[in-house]
């Protein structure tokens, strides 16, 4: 049975160091005085002990917490044999309720890739690195976006370590996905929308559906998912707000969550609030969703009493090739939904401190805030041009910045282009 502990000391080599007098120096001075490095040790199944020696103590530390982790599990009781496809169906079940319905359905369709790949009877255990490397390898072959692959990446390595704990499938160390390495992806740059060009997207607006759900989108930052899943209960008319928050199934709403499960309140202009108002009029009696129009709402409704209505269904279909057909009507350039909500967050961060944008935003870490959506204009390059004119003016009370926007050199230049004539020093 392996040990309850697994200890980090330091082994020492070389003669142990000594004082003038020529007396051993006490073990508590050792380490500045005698050579050393780092060793883990702990004992096997048949009651040896064992050793390993290690550079530096993070890496001692690092495999010391492996095989802890070994005898917290019981390493002593091999793991229990699942097959991939079994493995699926019990994810399927444990997962409902502890992560969002849209990140389970992206777990389960990546573990279902992967078990195309490599077989559905292939026992968990036997899934090598190799084989999640010929995944990847496959996947980019099949003409797969970059950051698709990096997706699946990400989402099969965070799978696997769940089979590691608290399931205990897997040993530590053991996850097929964790040395794969996402592929590089080169940065795009992001599309912004101007207002300019909004306002012709939006003149262009056949309908007042339109209108609103489009100015809803530039001016309040919001996920296309989110801007789909608002009920009229979100809107509050009278601060001019909306609520991004969970939804349960009952009252015809169907259950869902926000992104990492956060909600916010997002301010919405007095202009904008006016067009909700009159959408509000137009909606359908019973409806509780802003942005479902009549007909959607009363076919929706008829698919549930034909028992037909899957609630993992979209609420609303093909809107992205019916904005790109008003977009070509109106002239304006391509761009997305999303594209909107990066240029809502650009607005924003010109204005409003950066912590505060990213709250707005709902991002959990502000490197996405400033890595992603920040769109840098030609006004904000002009901006830091007339800057940096500024500090290069002439200050009268300065001799050194004399010279600017004056035809006399530095002296040091004078005497690097062979150009006259003042004298070093003076």
């Amino acid at each position: 049975m392996a040990t309850k502990k697994v200890g980090i000391y330091r082994k020492y080599h070389g003669e142990a160091p000594q004082d003038a007098s020529g007396r051993s120096l006490p073990k508590s001075e050792w380490p500045k005085r005698r050579l050393f490095h780092w060793a883990v040790r702990w004992f096997g199944e048949n009651g040896n002990r064992y050793s390993k020696s290690f550079r530096n103590r993070k890496e001692a530390e690092r495999f010391a917490e492996t095989k802890q982790s070994e005898v917290r599990i019981g390493k002593a009781d091999p793991p229990p044999s699942i097959c991939l496809s079994e493995f699926i169906k019990e994810h399927g079940k444990v997962m409902q309720g502890q992560v969002a319905r849209a990140t389970l359905v992206s777990q389960l369709c990546a573990l279902r890739m992967f078990m195309d790949h490599v077989g559905k009877n292939v026992r968990l255990c036997d899934v090598r690195p190799r084989h999640a490397e010929a995944f990847v390898a496959a996947r980019l072959a099949s003409g797969r976006k970059v950051a698709t692959v990096n997706k699946d990446i990400r989402t099969l390595k965070a799978v696997f370590n769940l089979a590691i704990d608290p399931r205990g499938y897997l040993l530590p160390g053991q996850n097929p996905f964790a040395r794969i390495r996402q592929r590089k992806l080169g940065s795009k740059p992001i599309r912004y929308v101007a207002p300019q060009e909004f306002r012709v997207l939006l003149s262009a607006a056949p309908t007042l559906w339109w209108k609103a759900f489009l100015s809803v989108a530039y001016t309040v930052g919001a996920r296309l998912g989110e801007l789909l899943h608002l009920t009229w209960a979100d809107v509050d008319f009278e601060q001019d707000r909306i609520r991004i928050v969970s939804k349960s199934a009952e009252g015809g709403v169907h259950e869902w969550e926000p992104k990492d499960h956060e909600g916010r309140l997002l301010p919405v202009p007095r202009d904008v609030m006016g067009l909700l108002v009159e959408l509000q009029t137009e909606a359908a009696e019973g409806c509780p969703y802003v942005f479902l129009p009549k007909w959607r709402w009363e076919y929706i409704r008829r698919a549930q009493e034909a028992g037909q209505w899957d609630d993992r269904g979209s609420l609303l279909n093909n809107l992205r090739s019916r904005l790109a057909t008003l977009r070509k009507a109106a002239g304006v350039a391509k761009f997305t939904y999303h594209d909107l909500r990066r240029s809502c967050i650009t607005n924003w961060a010109r204005h409003l401190p950066i912590h505060v944008v990213r709250k707005l935003a709902g991002h959990s870490d502000i490197k996405t805030t400033q890595e992603y959506y920040l769109s840098v204009q030609e006004d904000d390059l002009e901006k830091a041009r007339r800057v940096q004119s500024e500090i290069l003016k002439a200050d009268p009370t300065d001799p050194l910045l004399t010279h600017f926007g004056q035809k006399r050199p530095f002296s040091g230049d004078a005497a690097d282009s062979g150009d006259s004539q003042v004298p070093p020093g003076q």
